[in-house]
């Protein structure tokens, strides 16, 4: 199995970002797979939609937020092996152009390391503050991809849609995966499903310990990545998973290392992504927290 681990960038670990590098290091040492971002550019006082795109509350644990590339890009350099990802973007947000260039920023340093994972959001008030249409979100991202892989495959570059328009320029500077880094895309529904199937080089699903974990409901969704994958011309083995494991405050290591043996037991998911932002207020407590849950995992 491979565990990684969220950087910190949301609730109390915000405040301790200075201590980012000796995180990334630590979570290297201590045999860590990977380190992942989140994505909140704001989270708004009175919320048309709530967290997840359920009610009409966000969590206030997700109020301080980091900014994820600049996250990554410190990652990147105080590490050799680990995978760098974000685990989601919410990337219809952000201009195409801008977008590939920070990713490919945190690429080149890596040397190849990253996986940039992308989701459409669920905050109306996100895609206001950014002069977008909440509701055509969907349809960006279908563009937002085309244009990616057009800069990132391409010199020189032009993208031409119904949203997103790249004028043709000059871009040499490429990532180091070639021939471009991979696709991760969230989603639950089967409409985003859909998208990970014609799309998607992984798909990253969540569960939340103890409070959200539906093993049964991953290997629905699996299968139904699966099916839709083949009648679309996919190999369904050619799209990774990396599941996200949020964990609710005051849940024990112990529980966080059996649900994720149990897990993988069960689906075959071998990659696991752990935050510890509800439950972990310091950088010092996320990484000592992370030890031992990959001690506890490896005794099996």
């Amino acid at each position: 199995m491979k565990i990684g681990f969220a950087l910190p960038q949301f609730n109390h670990q915000a405040y301790g970002i200075a201590g980012t590098a000796g995180f990334a290091s630590g979570i290297e040492e201590a045999g860590g797979a990977s380190l992942w971002v989140g994505d909140r550019n704001l989270a708004a006082v009175r919320p048309v939609v709530g967290y997840g795109g359920q009610g009409n509350t966000i969590p206030e644990e997700l109020n301080p937020a980091a900014d994820p590339f600049v996250l990554l890009g410190v990652a990147a350099s105080a590490t050799s092996r680990v995978l760098l990802g974000s685990h989601v973007l919410v990337a219809p947000l952000y201009p195409p152009v801008q977008l590939a260039r920070s990713l490919t920023t945190v690429d080149l340093i890596s040397g190849g390391r990253l996986l940039p994972g992308f989701g459409v959001g669920w905050s109306p008030e996100e895609y206001q503050a950014a002069g977008l249409d909440f509701t055509r979100r969907g349809a960006r991202m279908e563009e937002l991809l085309d244009a990616l892989h057009a800069i990132w495959t391409s010199d020189p570059a032009r993208y031409e849609g119904d949203q997103l328009s790249v004028p043709e320029h000059h871009a040499p500077l490429k990532p180091a995966r070639r021939p471009r880094p991979p696709f991760y895309l969230g989603a639950m529904s089967e409409r985003a499903l859909r998208r990970v199937a014609r799309r998607g080089d992984g798909w990253l699903p969540l569960v939340v310990v103890p409070s959200y974990v539906d093993v049964d409901g991953l290997v629905g969704q699996r299968s139904l990545l699966d099916e839709l994958a083949r009648q679309d011309g996919r190999d369904p083995a050619a799209i990774d998973t990396v599941l996200r494991v949020n964990i609710d405050a005051g849940t024990s290591t112990d529980q966080v290392a059996e649900t994720v043996k149990d897990i993988h037991e069960r689906t075959g998911i071998d990659h696991f992504m752990i935050d510890s932002m509800y439950d972990v207020d310091t950088v010092d407590g996320s990484l000592e927290h992370a030890r031992r849950i990959l001690e506890l995992v490896e005794k099996g």
